[in-house]
């Protein structure tokens, strides 16, 4: 790789500046800190920078000791997706949850007291909320990370969610513009294509975001998805006519715009991670990130050399860079002059688990009998496990088996794929009890049907829906947590035993 002079004159650092780089371990490399003394900005941190909150809050700490305004960006949105708690499991439930709740007033208390476990740690941009509206069904990324269906309810529960976490000095971060929900690819391993009309867009996509620029979002992430009535030929992260026409002068937003990660095969496979963060500068994004997959200094560099070139050769307009440069430093000052908010922070409270117990819908089966009274004694609970998305990530564990074997000791678990066949876990429960854990049973037909064939065998099964609840409620005890938070399990679990 050809690589241009180290130097720290402007346009080197603009083009450092705009970048929002992983790496990995549990301390900042000599790399990273010296890239930071030449102008870079931002770090993006993910589960495997992340042991506990002391560990956290040092490796912060070090950042800011190369610069006290760094953007410590993190993608926590609670829920599903969680980096604080990779190892164990949130303790915040996710935007469905919320929304299925429909109180604002808890949404923005959860989003406080999560900003400020956040700021404590020294991270001070949060990856969040994800503002889409989950109009799809079979969405195989968005699903729980989407507080619903309805554009007016996603819309004010994005607000509150912003007002809580920004009043605990955390810039929020709206994603994915303009909308990720109508989808049914996952933008990690392709591209995305909506094809509705401009009108539907106005009055679906777009109504959240609106409610999020106005409730004063400081960062909106931008989307690698391809939308032809706003813009045939870019997907929306490479696209003037999305970020600049659509977001800046129509909408009015002013903020810093971070694209999702360029790395992605939306981007990487169809333009390459260097030409796609040119065109995304170019298109009027301010902040890239990268790091989920490739988290060395060489890709930093690869970036950085890219942009700068780019600009010496006319293709992307000095100007640009430099209003993006300074969209990302205003946003570092805006984070330092707000640290001191963490200092009058309340301690931390259960809102997570109370928020959880909230958005439990329980259904138990007319005139079944044994519904009537709660578990005491050890079941067996069969979960039903599908593919993790990247964004949720296959290493945070999920379910309730833990929590129920804390209440009910002697409390066993299987997992079953879609190899597995009812009579393995018959043969595996015996004469206990079964509580069958799905997650998103509507987009999984091996799961549907296990789950069918297991209730037509033992009717007195208990079943716990742990993604978005779509068909009707089945079993004895339906349990619909609206997601697989550890909260969320510690919620069905007493819900089950009646603790």
């Amino acid at each position: 790789m050809t690589t241009l002079t180290r130097g720290t004159d402007t346009l080197t650092r603009d083009a450092l500046t705009v970048l929002q780089p992983g790496f990995t371990g549990t301390s900042a490399p000599d790399w990273l800190l010296r890239r930071i003394g030449e102008g870079l900005c931002s770090v993006g941190l993910f589960g495997r920078n992340i042991a506990d909150p002391e560990q956290l809050a040092a490796l912060t700490a070090q950042l800011r000791a190369e610069r006290d305004d760094v953007l410590v960006a993190i993608d926590e949105e609670g829920g599903d997706v969680t980096r604080l708690e990779v190892r164990t499991g949130s303790s915040f439930p996710g935007n469905h949850a919320l929304g299925a709740v429909d109180d604002t007033a808890l949404t923005r208390d959860v989003a406080r007291e999560l900003g400020n476990r956040l700021a404590a740690c020294g991270v001070n941009l949060n990856w969040a909320p994800s503002a889409d509206v989950n109009s799809n069904p079979d969405n195989p990324v968005i699903g729980v990370r989407s507080f619903g269906v309805d554009p007016a309810l996603v819309a004010r529960h994005t607000a509150a969610y912003i007002e809580g976490l920004q009043a605990a000095g955390v810039a929020a971060c709206a994603k994915h513009f303009p909308g990720h929900g109508d989808t049914a690819v996952d933008s990690h391993h392709a591209l995305p294509r909506i094809d509705v009309g401009l009108d539907v867009l106005r009055e679906r996509e777009l109504v959240p975001f609106r409610a999020a620029i106005a409730a004063g979002t400081k960062a909106l992430m931008s989307a690698h998805i391809l939308l032809p009535a706003l813009d045939a030929e870019h997907p929306a992260t490479l696209s003037p006519r999305i970020l600049t026409g659509l977001l800046r002068e129509e909408l009015g937003y002013d903020g810093l715009i971070v694209t999702d990660a360029v790395e992605m095969q939306a981007i990487a496979a169809t333009y390459g991670i260097e030409r796609g963060s040119v065109l995304a500068v170019a298109a009027g994004a301010d902040a890239l990130c990268v790091g989920g997959g490739l988290a060395d200094e060489d890709t930093v560099l690869l970036l950085r050399d890219a942009l700068v070139a780019a600009v010496r050769s006319g293709e992307l307009p000095e100007r640009r860079l430099a209003e993006a440069a300074a969209r990302v430093r205003a946003l570092g000052e805006w984070t330092a002059a707000h640290a001191a908010l963490r200092e009058g922070a309340a301690p931390a409270s259960d809102i997570g688990l109370v928020a959880a117990r909230r958005a439990l819908t329980v259904t138990r089966a007319e005139g079944a009998a044994v519904a009537d009274g709660p578990l005491t004694h050890a079941p067996y609970v069969a979960a039903f496990t599908p593919v993790a998305n990247i964004a949720v990530g296959s290493e945070t564990p999920w379910g309730i088996a833990a929590e129920l074997a804390r209440l009910l000791p002697g409390t066993e678990t299987g997992t079953f794929s879609p190899d597995s066949t009812p009579a393995s876990v018959l043969e595996a429960a015996g004469d206990r009890r079964i509580v069958a854990v799905v997650r998103d049973a509507h987009r999984h037909a091996w799961m549907s049907s296990a789950l069918d064939a297991l209730l037509a065998a033992r009717p007195d099964t208990v079943v716990v829906e742990m993604g978005v609840p779509q068909a009707p409620p089945r079993g004895a005890l339906h349990i619909a947590t609206h997601g697989a938070a550890r909260v969320c399990g510690l919620a069905a679990a007493e819900a089950i035993t009646g603790a």
